[in-house]
């Protein structure tokens, strides 16, 4: 069982709750507002329980975010990052930071996840699960059909830690490289806005590829 701090109180958060909740983990509900904590922590269940923002850091071994963009320093401070309350903790983020009308990332440099890095001194982030909705969690279907979470992270034990989290929601993971590799992760989700608003899956928008086989074929040249 791992202690979960939610830091956020909308429907991702819920839904991460919830289906982690019954995978066996106590999870710790905070936002800016009381009442929303109460209310999501009852949503999820007797496993959730919501804290002041000053107790997130002592309620939870590792922290998830699932803020909007625009209110993810205030958030982070509210918790204490900036005075290293998170410090030597893992911290999952799952900002969405793009425009929903244009697809735009709205940092302009770096990513969400190097800004949490800056904000939360001695954090050990992890960029992950930005690009789902929280319908998605958990999943219930054949592994092989199971959506793929893309990782990054600097700190192997985070990292780790994040994919055990995500492989509790029915995923898999891929680490695709360090926290400098996050801005990359979070354009996709921007392009992914561009085609549905073009209206195309973007399910059909990105080949195929089996890695067995271009390993194989890399292989033989």
């Amino acid at each position: 069982m791992v202690k979960i701090g939610l830091l956020g109180t909308g429907n991702l958060a819920v839904a991460l709750g919830s289906a982690w909740a019954s995978a066996g983990h106590s999870i710790a509900v905070t936002g800016r507002s009381p009442e929303r904590a109460k209310a999501a922590a009852e949503q999820i269940g007797a496993a959730a329980t919501a804290v002041d923002p000053g107790r997130l850091a002592d309620q939870a071994e590792a922290i998830v975010v699932a803020i909007a963009w625009e209110g993810l320093t205030d958030a982070l401070r509210l918790v204490g990052g900036a005075e290293g309350r998170l410090a030597g903790k893992t911290v999952v983020d799952c900002t969405n930071a793009v425009d929903y009308a244009t697809g735009r990332l709205l940092p302009e440099r770096g990513s969400a996840a190097e800004l949490v890095a800056d904000v939360a001194a001695g954090a050990r982030v992890v960029k992950a699960l930005h690009l789902f909705a929280g319908a998605s969690w958990p999943f219930t279907g054949d592994v092989g059909a199971s959506p793929v979470v893309a990782l990054c992270g600097d700190d192997t034990g985070a990292v780790s830690r994040t994919a055990a989290l995500v492989a509790d929601l029915g995923a898999r993971t891929a680490v695709v490289g360090g926290l400098a590799a996050a801005r990359q992760v979070e354009e996709a989700a921007g392009f992914v806005m561009r085609l549905v608003a073009a209206g195309a899956n973007p399910r059909f928008a990105v080949p195929d590829v089996d890695p067995g086989l271009l390993r194989a074929g890399t292989a033989g040249m």
